[in-house]
């Protein structure tokens, strides 16, 4: 192969997360919401986020990660009908990752989901309206820590 031609991508697995995937996870959480939210203030330290994933999302939540060659490059946290988080590593983003996740949580579903994004998250918003959700609130940032306004989504199959 000479320097002129793409590196081939390995193949995306999917999984459930296990204990030993709490660092990793919370790493790609971390450099996620710095690169894809970079509209937010940081309201905790990179410490007391790895404690809440370790703590609160992983303990209280479905988890799926997506994986590719050994390592974690999305994440995904259910709760009930509710996607809590879905993150993909920086530098993974249009390769159908975050699709794959939004299909494993539409499968494992009741034919219903619900997720928030912030509103001023333009290509979060275009993502989800792509795969189906419609938005059906409209908060004004009172609802959430980061004070942002922000968008309730549905999907129903």
């Amino acid at each position: 192969m000479n320097a002129t031609e793409p590196v081939p991508l390995m193949p995306v697995e999917l999984r459930r997360a296990q204990a030993g995937d709490v660092a990793e996870v919370a790493e790609l959480f971390i450099a996620s919401q710095k690169d894809a939210l970079p509209f937010l203030a940081a309201l905790h330290t990179p410490q007391e986020t790895r404690g809440f994933i370790a703590n609160q999302v992983f303990p209280l939540s479905e988890m799926w990660v997506a994986e590719e060659a050994g390592r974690i490059v999305g994440m995904m946290a259910i709760v009930g009908v509710h996607i809590d988080h879905l993150y993909l590593l920086p530098g993974t983003y249009r390769r159908g990752i975050g699709t794959m996740l939004l299909n494993k949580a539409k499968e494992r579903s009741q034919g219903r989901l619900t997720l928030y994004a912030f509103q001023v998250n333009a290509r979060a918003r275009a993502f989800y309206e792509h795969h189906g959700f419609k938005a059906i609130e409209y908060g004004d940032g009172s609802g959430n820590e980061a004070r942002e306004p922000d968008i309730l989504y549905e999907w129903r199959s």
